[in-house]
């Protein structure tokens, strides 16, 4: 299927596309003369009436016993909360925080109830009722209302035995007190999965490289001094990296060979070496063991050598019976590199480039908010119980930094009005907001093995954003797997980027991307993608122990884990993009070909007049060139992008694949298809890749050509360029560059009566040079 032109679009890509938005912004900033009490100003203000129940006294005992089991009700219209009983205690203490929805409100009253547990009907001990139109409001960072006593009265105003300390007031979701109130919104969660709905705040682990230089081993014993396949094996926990086999097969071998991990605090793993000898195909043995913990190895900032030590190999369970007069040694250099910055995503739309040591942080250049306003038409998913309903939540990434926000409860058109607020150290990098929806509101073990399911994500790069200005924008959450690309709804963000000094942010963009040691110290290509896999994985597993837990399946979608899986599309998305690149390219040979050909004799007049210019005041040529450059520039200042880039649908091109190859994009690795399937998909990566083949060898087959020039390779080429090197020396000694170079360009630009369509002798000859292509076989 054909790609469409640039200028064309669809409804359907219309649909998909980025829509500004005039959310009511800033209601919650209150002033009170310069300064400002809130910082909610990128999202909308909702409003919540608070109680705290903090504890009662002097509550009676039942009759007999002389002790009660008390909680607190506390009912609004038809939503009610309670706190957690406490058994036999006549003065308890909750301190509990209930938040009720302003626009859920069914009644001007709020009812507190004080009841007595009981197995049968709950008795009531008493009631607290308060008038909303007299609750007072709250502006943080006002100090929070003091709690105060109220007596327990019956239903009728009549006084009853005990007292009860509350504080009730109108606040907002700025209020501190928000994050941990129990909310109206999931009056239908359990008790259980109540703490998983919670918005919150995470910090990835600090993740070191640990380098390991393993040089030498000297006097192992192996068993068969005739067989000495000696290699090292090095272990941190489930990561296993080995090192090749010696040159020289002695019980003293050499290696020096460096093996990478990843590492992070507080360092619980040891580092576990272990040297193996292969005495079969199968069957290893193991000539000693050594552990170190990483709280002992030494720590390098910059490139500096590391001191080597010989460290004594531990014998095995049976070999230590044995008595032995000398200890086999191994000699390593380890160290914790902290001068790299751990890659846990693809460095195209990373959020972070700094280093692992603190120390070589440079100075902040601004700070980052983002307000998640809310999110609509999103799909519905049918639970086990034959439901439909959607319990969604956002998680966005920048930095170390993860937010969570509250699980909103069986809504397609969930309202959280949160705003974050990040630390930036380089503009040139990406926030990156996932929308899921919460599988685990059932707790206990009917949530087991269940999945979050995935809605969407959206990407925004700082460097396009102004600085200063609020974007307001919606969204769309699209989500593509193996059977195609569907649109799961819209989100609706507000993003701020903040600047302090506009000079050392321009500083920043002659500064390079990656830590020093990436460059004076690289590492490889598949180091680089070992380690990555290592870093997402431990990432992942420690947010995954957090509570509420960040389930490993919306870390690795958010660090996007299998971006660099072989896909079809991809590979064509990136065909069209170099395509699309050398479009200009392909756009000024065809109108300098234009020029040649004379189809526009006045333009044509106009550039041999501009060329004799520049052949008589060569020095103009430079200047000419960057201002045409600037005047490029203010030109397309007019059409500048107004708003962020989102991700394109038709730069992805998610219709122009077949339902095999987004089946095998999306496939297990290794893959688990029948061997049909596979034969299918071998075949048409075959004639993709002799496609890419054909290219290569055309492009080696150029450079082989200007290579055989002088390489004698074709004695009569080669004689016939040494001929012409010779004469146009000796030209070029009598005849000056500028005449030569005014004489050239008339040439070309001459007059098609003077051409002729065969082609010119200078590309017949390069064509008949020889290439190594008739050496392969």
């Amino acid at each position: 299927m054909p790609r469409p032109a640039p200028n064309q679009s669809s409804p359907r890509e219309d649909d998909y596309s980025l829509k500004e938005t005039s959310p009511n912004l800033g209601v919650g900033r209150v002033s009170r003369g310069d300064k400002l009490t809130t910082a909610f100003d990128l999202v909308e203000q909702m409003h919540y009436l608070y109680v705290r129940v903090v504890k009662a006294k002097e509550l009676p005992g039942k009759e007999g016993s002389g002790s009660c089991d008390p909680y607190v009700e506390v009912k609004v219209g038809n939503f009610k909360g309670s706190t957690k009983h406490i058994e036999k205690n006549s003065n308890p203490v909750w301190n509990q925080v209930f938040a009720f929805s302003k626009d859920r409100f069914q009644s001007s009253f709020i009812e507190v109830s004080v009841k007595d547990k009981d197995g049968g009907k709950d008795e009531i001990m008493g009631v607290v009722l308060f008038d909303l139109n007299e609750v007072p409001n709250r502006v943080p960072p006002d100090s929070p209302l003091a709690p105060q006593w109220y007596c327990l009265a019956d239903r009728k105003g009549g006084k009853e035995k005990g007292e009860l300390m509350l504080a009730v007031w109108m606040g907002t979701q700025a209020d501190e007190s928000f994050t941990e109130a129990w909310q109206s919104d999931a009056a239908g969660v359990s008790a259980e999965a109540l703490a998983g709905i919670r918005s919150k705040v995470y910090i990835s682990p600090k993740l070191w490289y640990l380098r390991v230089n393993v040089i030498q081993a000297h006097d192992l014993v192996p068993s068969d001094r005739t067989r000495n396949e000696v290699y090292v094996k090095a272990a941190l926990g489930l990561v296993v990296s080995k090192t090749r086999f010696p040159q020289a097969r002695t019980i003293n071998p050499f290696w020096n060979e460096d093996l990478m991990f990843v590492a992070s605090e507080p360092f619980d793993e040891p580092l576990v070496l272990t040297v193996e000898n292969r005495v079969a195909a199968n069957k290893e043995e193991t000539l000693g063991r050594f552990v170190i913990s990483l709280q002992d190895v030494e720590r390098r900032l910059e490139n500096r050598s590391v001191s080597a030590k010989w460290y004594n190999l531990e014998k095995t369970a049976g070999e230590q019976k044995k008595e032995v007069k000398f200890t086999s040694r191994i000699h390593l250099r380890i160290c914790l590199d902290g001068g790299y910055h751990v890659l846990d995503e693809a460095t195209h739309f990373s959020t972070d480039f700094r280093p692992t040591m603190k120390h070589l942080w440079k100075p902040t250049i601004g700070v980052l908010e983002l307000g998640i306003i809310d999110a609509h038409d999103l799909l519905l998913k049918e639970r086990k119980d034959g439901r439909r309903n959607t319990d969604a939540y956002c998680v966005a990434k920048y930095g170390v930094k993860w937010i969570r926000t509250r699980t909103i409860i069986d809504s397609s058109s969930p309202r959280w009005n949160e705003q974050y607020t990040w630390e930036v150290y380089d503009p040139c990098t990406v926030i990156t907001v996932g929308v899921f929806d919460n599988s685990h509101l059932q707790g206990g073990d009917k949530a087991a093995g269940l999945k979050d399911t995935i809605i969407g994500k959206v990407r925004i790069r700082l460097s396009t954003l102004e600085t200063g200005r609020i974007y307001t924008h919606s969204y769309p959450l699209l989500f593509m797997d193996s059977s195609g690309l569907k649109k799961m709804g819209e989100i609706q963000l507000s993003v701020r980027f903040s600047c302090s000094s506009l000079l050392n942010l321009l500083n920043v963009y002659a500064q390079p991307l990656l830590p020093k040691m990436h460059y004076v110290q690289p590492l490889s290509m598949y180091q680089v993608n070992t380690l990555r896999h290592q870093a997402t994985k431990i990432v992942s597993a420690r947010l995954g122990r957090a509570e509420p837990p960040l389930r490993k399946e919306v870390v690795e979608y958010m660090l996007d884990v299998g971006s660099h899986m072989f896909s079809m599309r991809r590979t064509k998305a990136n065909y069209f993009r170099i395509v699309e690149v050398l479009s200009g390219l392909k756009i000024a040979m065809k109108w300098f070909n234009e020029i040649c050909l004379w189809k526009n004799p006045f333009t044509t007049v106009l550039i041999h007049i501009l060329f004799l210019l520049l052949a008589l005041f060569p020095e103009l040529i430079l200047p000419l060139v960057f201002f045409y450059l600037l005047v490029i520039g203010i030109w397309r200042y007019r059409r500048r992008p107004r708003h962020p880039p989102h991700m394109e649908v038709r730069l992805s091109l998610p219709d122009t694949v077949v339902h095999d190859e987004l089946a095998e994009e999306f496939d297990s690795f290794p893959t688990s298809q029948q061997a049909e399937i596979i034969k299918l998909r071998y075949d048409r990566i075959r004639s993709v890749a002799s496609r890419i083949q054909a290219l290569m060898g055309d492009l080696a087959t150029q450079g082989e050509r200007l290579q055989a020039l002088l390489s004698w390779r074709d004695p009569r080429a080669t004689a016939l360029c040494m001929i012409f090197c010779f004469t146009a020396g000796v030209m070029f000694l009598f005849i000056p560059f500028r005449v030569f170079l005014l004489l050239a360009v008339l040439y070309v630009l001459r007059h098609p009566r003077l051409r002729h369509r065969m082609p010119s002798v200078p590309l017949t000859f390069f064509k008949r040079l020889p290439a190594r292509t008739d050496c392969m076989f």
